[in-house]
């Protein structure tokens, strides 16, 4: 009962700092990855491949930015969110789509549901990464697809280097504060920096069910993007 607390008290923390951050969520994005995140969501779109008529949950959705595409593609997208604040600003700004309050833990959907599941910068802040990965396993079709697009390990050492020494504990903090709430960020940075790497996020993947799990890095491993498939 205490974990269950424990859990249920970071839960709401975690959605409380994202409520305070959403209507200026993505443009820091845009200012603190330096226009980096339009590539990597265009990456996560080409990755999932969302045909006309596909289901597609697209976890940890925030706003919806990263849900539009697959409307676009003709796709049945259901963007879902833990934080109301961003489904509100979300609700504003994309009124076509169907957004979801659910917990990436416990999400609100039958078995089977979707033909692609994606989750984009939002699986670490998640309290238990193995269990979301089992929920989004169990919610995708047999034959569907994960893409996860997350901060990564940087794969060049001077590169590494100077991105997790000088960038996350110095500059992230100071374009941090262009937002209303700077402490979330500095959460942030804490999560970035003790995320696992890509070849341990794929084994957590292989460990929930999903089979032929692939990554791809991008801005030389600053983003890793990981494909798995439910067989």
């Amino acid at each position: 009962m205490a974990r269950r607390a424990t859990l249920d008290k970071k839960r709401e923390q975690v959605a409380g700092m994202f409520d305070d951050v959403a209507p200026r969520y993505d443009l820091l994005n845009d200012v603190m990855s330096m226009g980096q995140d339009r590539l990597w969501r265009r990456e996560v779109v080409r990755a999932v491949d969302a045909q006309p008529g596909d289901y597609v949950l697209d976890l940890a959705a925030g706003t919806g930015t990263s849900s539009a595409p697959f409307a676009a593609a003709g796709a049945h997208v259901f963007p879902t969110d833990l934080s109301f604040g961003m489904l509100e600003v979300g609700k504003q700004r994309q009124p076509d789509l169907t957004f979801v309050q659910g917990d990436a833990t416990a999400l609100p959907y039958r078995d089977d549901s979707f033909d692609a599941v994606t989750i984009s910068f939002g699986l670490r802040n998640v309290e238990d990464t193995a269990k979301a990965l089992e929920e989004l396993r169990r919610v995708t079709r047999p034959g569907g697809r994960i893409v996860i697009c997350e901060f990564s390990t940087p794969t060049w050492a001077p590169f590494r280097v100077l991105y997790q020494r000088f960038y996350l504990p110095r500059v992230m903090p100071l374009l941090a504060h262009l937002g209303s709430n700077p402490d979330s960020y500095s959460y942030l940075t804490e999560t970035i920096a003790a995320w696992p790497n890509q070849q341990a996020l794929a084994r957590l993947m292989s460990d929930a069910g999903w089979k032929r799990v692939e990554w791809r890095n991008l801005s030389g491993g600053i983003v890793a993007m990981h494909r798995g498939f439910a067989d």
